[in-house]
């Protein structure tokens, strides 16, 4: 059975997660009410799914 002769260094191993690193979200513009929201999805402000209103939202 195949056993590592030396133990990889802390370099090795720390490039190798070197891309999990978090990212910033991608960010839109609402056309209706001009908030950022993820792209393709619902605006959580106003409701509106391009220029079509997909949700009923009430102020509180």
């Amino acid at each position: 059975m195949a056993v590592p002769k030396r133990r990889k260094s802390k370099s090795r191993s720390r490039q190798r997660r070197s891309h999990n690193a978090l990212k910033e979200p991608n960010l839109s513009i609402c056309p209706e009410c001009q908030e950022p929201k993820l792209p393709h999805r619902v605006c959580k402000n106003c409701g509106y799914y391009g220029k079509t209103q997909v949700l009923e939202l009430t102020k509180e």
